[in-house]
């Protein structure tokens, strides 16, 4: 089976875990995302994936204020007082502050976003795919692709992150959680910008 480049992203936005390794975990799981996971926990390389679920009780309340006009607060959670006072936890959240700040996200995740936003997300784009003259037996494929685009805009976990575009926000939160070792979530945040 052929690796894309959508599946290593995929796994490592999952797990956290380096581009080549998911490569190979998903080579030796013949594409299975599922069993991807699994070849990598057996390595010892996906302890972000098993803490997720762990609760966070602490953390920090982050900001940040842009030339003045633009300003943002940001809940990051983590398990223990001992990682929020961490200067890499710190500069994590700081650097989370800056990223909405810049990108201006809608919702923290893709499973935040109403059904309303959802619905009305897809008949847009199923209208401007009619529009352009394609069959009916694919705009649902086009239609899917655009989503996919949209979470990429609008959600904070799925956008690039705005000073290493080659990876998304999820996965250097994923990165963090691996390293710090214990788990860390986005709460909550507000954005401020002048006159709006």
């Amino acid at each position: 089976m052929t690796i894309t480049p959508q599946m290593v992203k995929e796994l490592r936005e999952k797990t956290g875990v380096g581009m080549m390794e998911c490569k190979s975990a998903l080579q030796e799981a013949k594409g299975d995302l599922e069993a991807a996971i699994t070849v990598l926990r057996k390595r010892g390389l996906a302890s972000a994936a098993k803490k997720s679920g762990r609760e966070t009780k602490d953390g920090l309340i982050g900001s940040y204020i842009h030339n003045g006009k633009i300003g943002v607060m940001v809940e990051v959670n983590c398990e223990s007082d001992f990682v929020a006072r961490n200067p890499e936890f710190q500069t994590l959240v700081h650097d989370i502050a800056m990223h909405i700040a810049a990108s201006d996200p809608r919702f923290i995740r893709k499973e935040d976003v109403t059904e309303e936003v959802l619905a009305s997300e897809r008949d847009i784009y199923k209208e401007q795919a009619r529009a352009t003259g394609k069959p009916d037996n694919v705009l649902d494929k086009i239609v899917e692709g655009r989503m996919s685009k949209y979470y990429s805009e609008a959600c904070l976990l799925e956008q690039p992150f705005v000073k290493e575009a080659s990876t998304t926000v999820g996965a250097l939160i994923a990165a963090h959680v691996q390293k710090i070792g214990e788990n860390i979530q986005v709460r909550r945040f507000v954005r401020y910008k002048l006159g709006e």
